[in-house]
């Protein structure tokens, strides 16, 4: 036979480059040839049953259960015992043993004749309520199924929806209610349709590929927009600042070399014998930040011998934190919700890192409320807010939302992070503590045992 190699190039004495080709001839004699052809059906043969011996074994090991395994050995040692010592017992244990075993068999049979669909009735929830959803089997095949199961993974858990016999065509519709749930993205499925016997020798299963995420939001509740100072704030108010041109009419004064031309004000002009031009004071647009400590030192996780919830004070924040950052996207504010990031433990000190959530829409930004999680390793507060200011310096108002654990002082160094005309309320979530609002200079401190103070904690401060 001819075996073609790589071609190689060669310069001509006209500068021109040609390719030659080479070609190697080898030669397998008459006499071997056979061999040769004979030993590679062998081997490609091989291949093919080890392949099949491996599938095989796999399948046999997916299909039979650890009870299933104890009795065949039980028929392999009773039949070999029975005829080597004459054990009549030993031999009818074994066949009775086989015809378990061979009774076991027609359960498998029909396993992907199922076909089975999953709706989910919202995908998007409160925590703490419940939902329903609706899982539907029907017998595709054209014989009669046996009974069956079905498995539905719930999170970490596990729902089982027993099927019954099912004749060709048949549908079968189970409700399934998820109770409540805690704040996170849940995913629901995919289904597992499961056969077995009675006795749980054998076992066939399949999985379906329909999957569903359940984001299950934070508990919010409705701050009152006439919360003067806080969540409606310098709404086209003026500033001390004055301009060339705004809204808010400030004063007269003197042309200076480079005003423009429009803003001279021609009555006072004709009035003085010289250029009078109009000065604006500056009007502002509120731009609100909310900055929520993910820090686990941040927050009481409480005693492990109670029965108190160990993550209630944090789950407080995060609802604080969603309560005031939804009421500022009704009412459009400019809006930025920033958290601390997770920072890798071999740059822990040396590295700065925010996380801000995206806030379109109030569904947006409850999706991602529902993914925060406490950090163990992220910067401390103080310096999240430097942060903060460093990206987002025109800022009118700030919230700080943590825990219990943060200290007045610390607050009060969290605060000076932002500038002098950028008011800061921090929010401290505890739930051992009454309700109460502390004044402490430029900073407000509001403290919330439940998430209903809120919304009088607020009310209070626009009313004094």
């Amino acid at each position: 036979m001819t075996i073609p190699t790589a071609p190689t190039t060669r310069t001509t004495t006209a500068g021109r480059t040609a390719v030659a080709e080479t070609t190697v001839h080898a030669r397998v004699t008459a006499r071997r040839a056979p061999l040769v052809r004979a030993a590679i059906a062998v081997a490609a043969a091989w291949g093919r049953g080890t392949d099949a011996a491996a599938r095989g074994a796999r399948e046999v090991g997916a299909t039979v259960a650890p009870a299933g395994w104890l009795v065949i050995v039980a028929v392999t040692a009773g039949l070999a015992a029975g005829l080597a010592f004459g054990w009549v017992e030993a031999i009818v244990a074994a066949l009775s043993a086989l015809v378990l075993l061979i009774l076991s068999v027609p359960f498998l049979f029909g396993a992907r004749g199922y076909d089975v669909a999953l709706h989910v009735a919202h995908d998007r929830v409160v925590a703490g309520t419940s939902v329903d959803a609706e899982l539907r089997v029907r017998n595709a095949a054209r014989t009669t199924a046996l009974p069956g199961r079905v498995d539905l993974p719930i999170g970490d858990g596990l729902v089982e929806v027993a099927v019954p016999l099912l004749r060709p065509g048949q549908r079968l519709s189970r409700t399934v209610s998820i109770p409540a749930l805690r704040r996170g993205v849940i995913p629901v499925g995919p289904a597992v349709t499961i056969r077995t016997d009675p006795v749980g020798l054998v076992r066939r299963e399949r999985e379906w590929d329909e999957m569903h995420e359940l984001y299950v939001h934070p508990r919010t509740v409705a701050v009152p927009a006439t919360s003067a100072g806080l969540v409606r704030d310098l709404e086209g108010s003026a500033s001390r600042r004055l301009v060339d041109s705004d809204i808010s009419f400030h004063a007269i004064r003197e042309y200076v070399p480079g005003d423009a031309r429009r803003q001279i004000h021609w009555k006072s002009t004709a009035k003085t014998g010289q250029l009078m031009v109009r000065q604006f004071e500056e009007s502002l647009r509120s731009r609100l930040a909310v900055v929520l400590s993910l820090a686990e030192r941040d927050y009481f996780w409480g005693d492990p011998r109670s029965e108190q919830t160990a993550d209630g004070e944090f789950e407080l924040a995060v609802s604080v934190a969603a309560s005031l950052s939804v009421q500022a996207v009704r009412e459009g504010r400019d809006l930025d919700v920033v958290s601390g990031a997770e920072i890798p433990r071999v740059a822990q000190g040396r590295m700065r890192a925010i996380r801000s959530l995206s806030a379109p829409t109030p569904r947006t930004l409850l999706d991602g409320f529902s993914q925060v999680s406490a950090l163990e390793r992220t910067m401390p507060l103080e310096d999240v807010c430097r942060l903060v200011v460093e990206t987002m310096p025109d800022l009118s108002l700030a919230f700080i939302v943590c825990g219990s654990t943060v200290s007045v002082e610390r607050l009060r160094r969290a605060a000076l992070a932002f500038p002098i005309d950028t008011a800061v309320v921090a929010v401290v979530c505890d739930e051992r503590a009454h309700p109460r609002r502390r004044p402490t200079g430029a900073l407000t401190v509001l403290t919330v045992g439940v998430l209903d103070d809120l919304a009088g904690l607020l009310a209070r401060g626009a009313q004094t």
